[in-house]
Order: C-alpha cells, then sequence, then structure tokens
C-alpha cells in the first residue's frame, strides 16, 4: 500500500513546487515590509510596489485606519464568537449587509467572512443534483473549486466567447429541462490575471432566448468599474439581469471578507444553508466596523474621486506599454499583464530579477497553474496611491532606458531590454 507521505515527497510539488528551492523568499512568498503603499522594502531595500490589490489606496487612508483602530480596541478580534446563525449575529453585520444590497441595487445582501470560502460555499449551496454549471474557462480557482463540488453536470465555454456561451448554454438548458433542474451560469466580472472585464452584458441578452440565472464573482470590480463603483454590471449597463452579485473586500476595500447580494428569498435560503457561514466563527466586529468606513468612502464623493486617480494611474500605463511595444492582452480594467515571449519560466526570472535590484521595482511574476500553460506574465497592479512620477519611471524601467534609473546597483544587468513579446494575445486565467 502506498504511504500518502511518500507520494508526496517524491512529487516535486507541482508546477509551482519544482521551483521552491530556487524561488521561496524571493519570486515566491516574497516578504515585502513598511508601510502599506506604493514604496515598500523588499530584502533591505525600497521598491516600487505595483503588487497590492489596494485599487483605491483605503489601505493605509487616516479615516479607515482610525476605524480599525477603535473597533479593535472597543471589541478586539474575538467578538462576536460563534457563527453568525447561532452566536455571531449583530446589529452592525445587519447594517453592513443593509449597505451593500442598497449600493448594489438588490433586496438583501449577506456577508462572507472570508470571500474565496464563501465563493466556493454559494455555488455548493444553490445547485441541486438536476441542475447544470455553464462557466468561462478562466473562471477563478474560487469559482472553479465550488463547480468541483457540484455533483450535477458542468460546462464551460471559450474564455469571453459569446459564440461558444449560447451553444454551450443551449445544451446546458435542453439537459436541465429534461432532468428537471435548472442551469447557473458562472463567471466574473473583472479576471484577475488578465485585467479583461467579462462579457456580462452579452449574457445578460441571452437571457431573452434561454432560462437560466447569471452567478458572477467582481472581486476586481466592485468599488473601482462603473459611474458610482458598483461594479463591472454597473459599468455595462446590465445590474438588473445580475441575479447575484458577489464583492470581495480583498481588493478595492483593502479588508477581508465579501458579500453576496440579490433577491431576498434566496439571500435568506443562503443564510440557513451555506456551510461556510454556518460552521465558521462569524466575521469580527473589528472588520465590520471598519468595513462600514470603507463602505462609506466608496459610496461618497471622496471615492469617486479615488477612483479617477486609479483610472489614471491604470489608463497612463495602458497607453505607456502599448506605444512601447509590449503586450498587455485584453487589459480593460485595473490589472495590466505584461506577456513575454522566449525563454519561459527561466527568462523570466531573470527579468524579475533585473528589475527587482537594479530598478528596485517590484511587481508579481505570474505562471501556470495560475494562468493557462505556456504563458508567463508580469503583473501590474494599479492603485490610486500611485503617482505620474512612479508612472514615468516604471515606463523607462520596462523601455530599458538605464540612463533614466534613480537607483544605482553593483548587481549584472541582464539584458531586459532584450525582452520579445507577442502582439494581440489573448488573456490568461483567474486569480
Amino acid at each position: 500500500m502506498l504511504d500518502i507521505f511518500d507520494r508526496i515527497e517524491r512529487d516535486s510539488g507541482g508546477p509551482i513546487g519544482q521551483y521552491f528551492n530556487q524561488g521561496f523568499g524571493y519570486y515566491m512568498y516574497p516578504k515585502l515590509e513598511g508601510e502599506l503603499g506604493p514604496h515598500m522594502t523588499f530584502n533591505g531595500k525600497e521598491v516600487l510596489n505595483w503588487s497590492l490589490n489596494n485599487y483605491l489606496g483605503l489601505a493605509n487612508h487616516p479615516e479607515v485606519r482610525k476605524a480599525d483602530a477603535e473597533g479593535a480596541a472597543k471589541w478586539g478580534l474575538a467578538y462576536p464568537m460563534g457563527s453568525r446563525m447561532l452566536s455571531g449575529h449583530t446589529a452592525l453585520h445587519e447594517k453592513l449587509e443593509r449597505m451593500f444590497a442598497d449600493f448594489e441595487k438588490k433586496e438583501d445582501a449577506f456577508l462572507f467572512n472570508f470571500g474565496y470560502q464563501g465563493i466556493v460555499s454559494a455555488i455548493d449551496c444553490l445547485t441541486a443534483r438536476h441542475d447544470v454549471i455553464v462557466y468561462d474557462a478562466e473562471a477563478h480557482a474560487c469559482l472553479l473549486d465550488g463547480i468541483r463540488l457540484h455533483i450535477g453536470s458542468k460546462y464551460k465555454y471559450r474564455h469571453n466567447n459569446i459564440v461558444d456561451c449560447e451553444k454551450v448554454l443551449a445544451r446546458a438548458c435542453k439537459e436541465a429541462e429534461e432532468s428537471g433542474g435548472g442551469v447557473l451560469l458562472i463567471t466574473e466580472g473583472v479576471f484577475g490575471m488578465t485585467g479583461a472585464m467579462g462579457i456580462l452584458d452579452q449574457i445578460v441578452e441571452l437571457k431573452k432566448k434561454y432560462s437560466f440565472r447569471i452567478f458572477i464573482d467582481d472581486a476586481h470590480g466592485f468599488g473601482l468599474l462603473g459611474e458610482h463603483g458598483r461594479g463591472t454590471s454597473e459599468e455595462l449597463h446590465c445590474m438588473d439581469g445580475i441575479d447575484l452579485y458577489i464583492g470581495a473586500f480583498a481588493k478595492s476595500m483593502a479588508s477581508i471578507g465579501g458579500f453576496i447580494a440579490g433577491p431576498r428569498k434566496i439571500i435568506n435560503y443562503l443564510r440557513l444553508n451555506m456551510r461556510s457561514q454556518m460552521y465558521a466563527k462569524s466575521q469580527p466586529m473589528a472588520f465590520v466596523y471598519g468595513n462600514i468606513k470603507r463602505l462609506e468612502i466608496i459610496m461618497s464623493p471622496e471615492g469617486d474621486e479615488l477612483r479617477k486617480k486609479c483610472w489614471h494611474v491604470t489608463h497612463t500605463l495602458q497607453e505607456g506599454f502599448k506605444k512601447l511595444g509590449f503586450d498587455i492582452g485584453e487589459a480593460q480594467a485595473c490589472v495590466i499583464p505584461i506577456h513575454i515571449d522566449g525563454g519561459g519560466v527561466a527568462q523570466a526570472t531573470k527579468i524579475a530579477m533585473d528589475l527587482r535590484e537594479n530598478y528596485r521595482i517590484f511587481c508579481s511574476m505570474v505562471i501556470y497553474p495560475v494562468i493557462p500553460k505556456g504563458m508567463v506574465i508580469f503583473r501590474i497592479v494599479c492603485t490610486a496611491a500611485h503617482t505620474d512620477e512612479d508612472i514615468a519611471y516604471t515606463l523607462n524601467a520596462f523601455k530599458g532606458d538605464r540612463k533614466s534609473t534613480r537607483l544605482n546597483s553593483s548587481h549584472s544587468r541582464i539584458g531586459f531590454c532584450g525582452l520579445l513579446v507577442k502582439k494581440k494575445r489573448g488573456g490568461g486565467g483567474g486569480g
């Protein structure tokens, strides 16, 4: 009989684990220290940081920091104890849920203590044996994990391809009608590795021909996209067509948790049946209190200004990279992938080292299984806290203009300016 530990020890650790000995602490599990923001410390040296999902810069907003401190001082991190259903429910939890429901123009909303496990559990809770799931091929890992739990049929369609989506949806609806089930279509508002917006408006149009429900994960769109920051569905003018909307706190809100908004009867069903919320501790009061302040800022005129700043950084960088000849794929939102070609992971690690050591620029290198096989990208996350100086310096670094660097280094030059790119290439998977 095989010993499970023997198998694991013989394994390389998977697609990423094979690089563990060379990459731990530098390419994977790096330590970024200091105040959260565009300028942090890595390996004892200051770097320009493009790897924080802090779109609106709320992580260090003085009112947010004050609310977080007040919440922790008043309640600590233990209160309330227990799950929401048994002993972890408070008036402030209810208040935050009402705020999210009103903001997203839905009847009700339900808080998640963690976004990832909340999404997994919501999918599991919503679908029964005879239901059919249809989903985008490059959906985020949390969506895929929830889909894997489904014991019924599930079909994927080609990424953001409405023709293939309709083809798969027609098949799913036919199967569901024959089995007595329903159809749940799952996709993202913004795909977190490519920065591409989901084709929500086109999918909503298919409701005129087919009977199905739409479930979207808008972790990277909530608080950022749309006239008021309500997300990708507001940006694409299809809010009413989205049946279940999920926003995460770990991006625009710079916090922990998430929520799902939709019809009151469905939200109440989730309250009573979502295993990740029934059998896990409620979100601590200090987080709830701080999240109320974050949402208040997002809904305020200041939130509008922070969004404008973030989009200024995003659009300036997007245009700058394009002019320099870099391939940024489908990027429409505030994540910008720099696709590279030639040399694979080995070449990418050299580029990453050149950026970090010679230019003091920190951005994440992303490989399979986070994105499809054969792809390697450098992922730039834009925030309202970045400046025009940060933008210009970064574009010059990617251009390979050594004269413009303000950083001195004794490290050897690795020839970053020889990077090749593929043109008009599609984006990668979620993350």
